[in-house]
């Protein structure tokens, strides 16, 4: 019996399905629009977790589970649970949560970095990899309290049936440990990535000057499998290729501890952070345990975030380099480069006005073009030197951050912009068969299609209508339904 036959079957009889409560008719083209999603993340589902896609991308990814589960919620909230428990199932005993974990029955040629290269069960050991399943050994942006509880939220019955929020606060509460005390990097109450993989937004040009100081690896030394799904055009070119295997190696070589060539703080990872924070605050008082300090880190952290990463001058959050400036030493340097992630705070509630305003102001401007040049958000600056609206992060338009940032624009009260955010996710997704990434300007389709996340996230949009408010109350980042309201 496979994993997921056992779960239900432990089930009361009312878990083993799940029937949505009912809902006004769906125009007909949202209604084929949301069985076509639903098609994807089942053809995408293993049986434990879903893939981000059958030919890319063939095991299971991080920060994709947790956007997939967030759209998996409206299909199957057993299955959208299943996928987050599978996730943390893997999970160091540092607290780490691996930003890949391998299906054994995919051939290691399939995808590069294989398991044979990661080796977390030997080099990993001293962090407390698991034995029994292999993973990568860095991690991914913490979206994952967040999309517990919002898989809480879609049937709090099966939920609480289950036990799905005991069993997994531990777990969360243990990744945020790992994050805050050993990624604080920079000593400023920020948490620092260590590899551009890490933060998700893996080719972005804000890496580029890091990145410069890392000797790549020689091309000789490993083969890219990605170059078999997808055009050269759109993913990295070999010199980056080579300086990230470059970092992963030596981190790998290193134990998996930190302090190596790469350190950056982040503003859409932490960002994400703090938006877990707040969910975790949320889930303990679920749980009957105190909320209060949760919520206070949390505010912490957004008052860190701005003193260390926001730039007023250019209206925008920015990295900054730790191994930077004189000596590459000290408090590091920010990037001048600007990127989505320093539009992503944009979700959290507790930033400053002028802040905000900013933020959106800078969105609808020529450096990103919200409305005007573009209907979705770019991934880099349209002015920057090193845009390309095809290449992987150094300008394309990616779902996840259209998602994040319609919820940030709707939460501040810009519904109009989130409405508009909303209806072009949402025609783009159909149009390009769940594109991985398109062109911001023509919305053709880059990468692979059929994409996990995608698909998800078009679901979970159909299920906030157009002028749905987001509520700031305990948390700012859930609306009215998520916070225990109507469930339409």
């Amino acid at each position: 019996m496979d994993r997921t036959a056992q779960l239900t079957a432990r089930l009361p009889e009312r878990a083993t399905a799940y029937d949505p409560p009912a809902a006004p008719p769906a125009p007909a083209s949202s209604a084929s629009l949301h069985a076509r999603a639903a098609r994807v993340l089942t053809a995408n589902w293993t049986g434990a977790s879903t893939v981000p896609s059958r030919s890319l991308y063939p095991h299971q990814w991080s920060w994709d589970s947790a956007f997939i589960a967030i759209g998996l919620r409206h299909v199957s909230p057993l299955r959208a649970q299943t996928e987050l428990e599978t996730l943390l199932a893997a999970q160091w005993g540092d607290g780490r949560v691996p930003h890949i974990v391998f299906n054994p029955s995919v051939p290691l040629d399939a995808y590069f970095p294989s398991p044979d290269f990661w080796r977390s069960s030997t080099a990993g050991r001293a962090a407390g990899a698991p034995r029994t399943v292999q993973t990568s050994g860095i991690v991914q942006p913490p979206v994952h309290a967040l999309a517990a509880w919002l898989v809480h939220r879609a049937d709090p019955g099966l939920s609480r049936a289950r036990g799905f929020l005991a069993r997994v606060y531990p777990r969360l509460a243990a990744w945020h440990r790992y994050l805050l005390h050993r990624r604080d990097l920079g000593g400023g109450g920020l948490v620092s990535v260590v590899h551009p993989w890490e933060q998700g937004m893996d080719n972005s040009p804000c890496w580029d000057v890091p990145l410069a100081r890392v000797t790549p690896a020689p091309a000789r030394s490993f083969r890219r499998a990605d170059l078999d799904h997808g055009a050269a055009g759109d993913r990295p070119t070999d010199l980056d290729y080579g300086r990230y295997v470059r970092l992963a190696a030596d981190y790998r070589d290193s134990g998996y501890a930190e302090g190596g060539a790469f350190a950056v703080e982040d503003p859409a990872f932490n960002a994400l952070l703090i938006a877990s924070e707040h969910a975790l605050a949320r889930i303990a008082g679920e749980l009957g345990a105190p909320a209060t300090a949760r919520h206070a880190r949390a505010q912490r952290l957004t008052a860190a975030l701005v003193d260390r990463l926001w730039d007023a001058e250019r209206g925008m959050f920015l990295c900054r380099d730790l191994r930077g400036g004189e000596g590459g030493g000290g408090s590091g340097v920010l990037v001048p480069e600007l990127g989505v992630s320093g539009l992503v705070p944009l979700l959290l509630p507790g930033l400053p006005r002028e802040v905000v305003t900013a933020l959106v102001r800078t969105l609808r401007g020529p450096h990103f073009g919200l409305g005007g040049r573009t209907r979705l958000v770019p991934s880099y600056d349209l002015l920057g030197a090193a845009f390309d609206p095809h290449r992987y992060w150094r300008g394309p338009a990616w779902f996840n951050t259209g998602w994040l940032l319609e919820r940030g624009l709707r939460l501040h009260g810009v519904t109009a912009a989130a409405d508009t955010l909303r209806e072009a996710v949402l025609d783009l997704a159909g149009a390009t068969g769940f594109a991985e990434y398109v062109d911001p300007f023509t919305g053709e389709a880059c990468g692979t299609t059929g994409f996990g996340w995608t698909a998800a996230l078009a679901l979970d949009l159909l299920h906030r209508p157009p002028g749905t408010s987001v509520s700031s109350t305990g948390t700012g980042t859930f609306d009215s339904r998520d916070m225990g309201g109507d469930r339409r």
